[in-house]
């Protein structure tokens, strides 16, 4: 089953989704799965009220929508609608208030990387996962067109990978940054 993307190309559409609570909300629906803005709500400390206002701004936008199962006419279940969110920054380098929106995006994607790494630090890992899990930097002088293959064959493994998900008792769920960014020049 291949990844669903939505691709965010638009000054509308990247407000949005430039929210730190609504990349946390569609984070944990995709994560997670299917769940009601009053659960949402007590994991992240919201009020219902406001996590139902912003699943709604990203309804809106495409990024969420109706769980298939509602248990309940109370309560709506809300769930992801895709897999991955990819944002088309050329779109936004002649606009101020797109990159300052691009800004606010790329800083919780690092937070979010920040936190896993704090996780892998501090987490008691067997010997067998401490030998795996680890980060890499790789320095490549790549074409456009070289990094739009590299990483689309990235994406293409990563999907094979996700076909064959496990259930054994020592799997666990691996966070796999991938990030295509210019080396800072010293």
């Amino acid at each position: 089953m291949a990844y669903t993307h939505k691709i965010v190309d638009d000054l509308d559409t990247l407000r949005a989704i430039a929210n730190p609570l609504r990349m946390k909300l569609l984070g944990a629906l995709r994560e997670d799965g299917p769940a009601t803005a009053s659960e949402l709500g007590r994991r992240f400390g919201e009020s219902s009220g406001s996590t139902s206002y912003h699943l709604r701004q990203l309804e809106r936008f495409g990024f969420v929508g109706d769980c298939d199962d509602q248990p309940s006419r109370r309560e709506r279940r809300w769930k992801a609608l895709h897999d991955l969110t990819e944002v088309r920054s050329e779109n936004f380098a002649g606009d101020e208030a797109g990159r300052q929106l691009m800004q606010s995006t790329v800083g919780y994607a690092v937070e979010y990387f920040m936190g896993n790494a704090d996780e892998y630090l501090h987490r008691e890992l067997s010997t067998r996962w401490r030998s795996t899990l680890g980060v890499s930097d790789y320095l490549l002088k790549l074409t456009s067109t070289d990094t739009d293959e590299l990483l689309s064959g990235i994406g293409d493994l990563i999907e094979s990978y996700r076909e064959r998900e496990s259930t054994a008792g020592d799997a666990m769920s691996v966070a796999l940054h991938v990030a295509a960014l210019p080396r800072k020049q010293p």
